[in-house]
C-alpha cells in the first residue's frame, strides 16, 4: 500500500511538472526551466498564448461570437433570437448555439446573482421567455439553461436537483410542442434523463424520437453516451456497444466513427499506472477510429473541432507527437471541449497538452518548417 501511495505521489508531481518538460535532447523530453534556451516554444509555430485562448466553444462561430459579444454587452435577447432562427433545426451548429446561449446566461447568473441593489445576470434570457414565449430558439435555449443550471448549482440525488431538473424537463416538453421537426428539445432531455435517473425503457424510447428526426447527429449520440456509461446507468459494455454500433452504421463521411474514442475516454482508470496503456489494441483502434473520421469529415463539419481535442488528448498520452501536433494546428485558439472542460481551467489544461507535442515533436527533429498547415 505504501508503495502504492508513493506512485501516486510522483504521478501528480509529473502533472504539475509537464509544462516544464520542454527540453530537445537525444534521451528524450527533459525538464527544463521556462525560458531556457532549450525550451521548445508553442508561439513558434503560432499558436496562441494561453490567456488568448477561448474557452467558450470547441471551434470558431464568428456568427456565434459576434453575437454573445452583443447580447451580453446590451443584455438584449432578439440577436440572438435571429441566429438561432436562421440556422439549420437538423444540424450540428444550431445544438452548439443553444448550448453556447445557455451557458453564457448560465455563467453570468453565477458570476452576478443580483440583490438589491442589481439585477441578476443572463436576464436578457428571462426576457427573452416572457416577450416571445413561443419563440421555438428561446424555450430550446432556456430548457438548456434549466440543465446546466442543475448540474453546475446542485448535487443529483437532492431534492434541489430534481426539482430543478423536472422543470427542464417540462420546459423541453414545451419546446418539442413549438418545433415538432426540432432534434434539440429531446437531445436537452437525455441529460434529464441522466440526472433523474430514467429507467432505460423510457431512456430508449426517447433517444428514438431523436432518431427519427436526426439519425446521425452526432451531439446527441454522444449526450446519450453518458447515460449508457457505467458511472451513470449503463456499463462499460454497453456505452462500447452503443458507440461502435454508431459508428458501424456512420454514413461516409459522418464523424460518428469516431464514438468508439469517446466511450473509452469515459471509462479512463482514475490513476493509470501502466504507460502502455494507451498504446493497448483498445485505445489504439479507437483512436484510428477518429483519426479516419476526422481525415473522412467535411472541412466545416462543427463537430470535427470536437474530435480533434479529444484526439489531441489521446496521442499526447500516447506519445504520438507528430499526429497530435497535426491536430493542434486545425483547433489552436479554442478550448471549449472535452476532456478540457472537466477541469477547473480549460485554457491551461489544454496548454499544457500542447507544450508536450511541441516538446516531444522536436525531441525526434520536428519544427515550425516541418509542420504542414
Amino acid at each position: 500500500m505504501e508503495i502504492l501511495w508513493v506512485l501516486m505521489a510522483m504521478l501528480m508531481v509529473s502533472l504539475i511538472l509537464w509544462p516544464f518538460l520542454l527540453r530537445r535532447r537525444a534521451g528524450g523530453i527533459q525538464q527544463v526551466a521556462p525560458g531556457d534556451p532549450d525550451a521548445a516554444d508553442p508561439a513558434n509555430y503560432g499558436f496562441l498564448r494561453q490567456e488568448e485562448l477561448d474557452i467558450r466553444m470547441p471551434g470558431p462561430d464568428q456568427d456565434l461570437v459576434e453575437v454573445l459579444d452583443l447580447v451580453q454587452r446590451t443584455q438584449d435577447y432578439r440577436a440572438a433570437s435571429q441566429l438561432l432562427a436562421g440556422t439549420e433545426i437538423e444540424g450540428e451548429r444550431r445544438w452548439q448555439r443553444v448550448q453556447a446561449f445557455a451557458g453564457a446566461a448560465s455563467l453570468e447568473l453565477q458570476q452576478r446573482p443580483g440583490g438589491v441593489s442589481d439585477s441578476p445576470g443572463g436576464q436578457w434570457l428571462r426576457v427573452w421567455r416572457a416577450e416571445q414565449p413561443k419563440d421555438a430558439g428561446g424555450a430550446a435555449v432556456h430548457a438548456e439553461f434549466l440543465v446546466q443550471q442543475a448540474w453546475r448549482t446542485s448535487t443529483p440525488g437532492t431534492d434541489e436537483f430534481r426539482i430543478i431538473m423536472e422543470e427542464a424537463r417540462a420546459a423541453c416538453g414545451e419546446a418539442a410542442l413549438l418545433s415538432p421537426g426540432d432534434p434539440i428539445p429531446y437531445i436537452i432531455e437525455l441529460s434529464v434523463g441522466r440526472g433523474l435517473a430514467y429507467s432505460q425503457a423510457e431512456f430508449e424510447k426517447l433517444w428514438l424520437k431523436i432518431l427519427d428526426r436526426a439519425p446521425a447527429h452526432m451531439g446527441a449520440h454522444l449526450a446519450a453516451l453518458h447515460y449508457w456509461c457505467e458511472k451513470w446507468h449503463g456499463s462499460r459494455e454497453t456505452a462500447y456497444s452503443f458507440a461502435e454500433a454508431a459508428a458501424a452504421r456512420a454514413p461516409r463521411g459522418s464523424l460518428l466513427a469516431a464514438m468508439p474514442l469517446f466511450a473509452v475516454f469515459e471509462h479512463l482508470p482514475e490513476v493509470n499506472l501502466v504507460s502502455g496503456f494507451y498504446q493497448s489494441e483498445v485505445v489504439t483502434k479507437a483512436v484510428h477510429g477518429a483519426l479516419f473520421a476526422v481525415h473522412s469529415a467535411r472541412a466545416d463539419d462543427p463537430m470535427l473541432a470536437h474530435v480533434r481535442h479529444l484526439l489531441v488528448f489521446f496521442l499526447v498520452r500516447g506519445e504520438r507527437w507528430s499526429e497530435a501536433m497535426n491536430q493542434l494546428v486545425h483547433i489552436d485558439g479554442h478550448v471549449g471541449a472535452l476532456p478540457w472542460t472537466l477541469t477547473a481551467d480549460p485554457a491551461a489544461d489544454y496548454a499544457v497538452y500542447r507544450a508536450l507535442a511541441v516538446a516531444g515533436y522536436e525531441a525526434n527533429g520536428g519544427s515550425p518548417a516541418t509542420l504542414p498547415h
